[in-house]
């Protein structure tokens, strides 16, 4: 069997295409569970080639469904950094480094996408106070992104967990 397609993986992959599903859906803005997918995939994935691109690819192919728009390169970005964030617990996954590490990753794709966003903005001022502006507005969807990254995280880390105690092979 080749070493990319070991039952962990196989898991692990099937896990992160059928989270993205979760974009496609009708949802609260930001309430999506590709932040916790690019976080499971650094923190399971024992490929780090294979943790970065499933993500990516998968929000590819759902960007070309949904729509692409000019600050995609912030959300990439912020999301090739959660799957880093997600590799620094990777072998110490316990219930509050994922919580912390989901917490996190939902500040600094806040932080980078808004900057973006105020960045290439005409409806901002290009000053601090547009900056400020902008981060304001955007408190709302702070808020559901990170209640989504925490319930998609806890799902995806909870049941990746259970399947390990009923099924060792996806053990690393």
């Amino acid at each position: 069997m080749n070493k990319y397609f070991t039952p962990r993986n196989i898991f692990i992959a099937s896990a992160l295409f059928v989270a993205i599903a979760g974009r496609l859906i009708p949802h609260a803005p930001n309430f999506t569970p590709v932040a916790a997918m690019a976080l499971f995939g650094g923190a399971t994935l024992n490929n780090k080639r294979l943790a970065y691109a499933l993500p990516i690819i998968a929000m590819f192919i759902s960007d070309l469904i949904i729509g692409f728009h000019s600050t995609m390169w912030a959300v990439y970005l912020a999301f090739a950094i959660t799957v880093f964030i997600g590799t620094k617990i990777n072998g110490n996954i316990k219930p509050l480094n994922v919580i912390s590490a989901s917490v996190a990753s939902s500040a600094l794709f806040f932080i980078i996408t808004n900057f973006a966003v105020w960045l290439g903005s005409t409806f901002y001022p290009q000053n601090f106070s547009g900056l400020v502006e902008c981060y304001i507005a955007a408190i709302p969807f702070f808020n559901n992104g990170l209640v989504g990254d925490l319930f998609y995280s806890g799902i995806l880390f909870s049941v990746f967990a259970l399947a390990g105690q009923r099924f060792p092979q996806l053990a690393k």
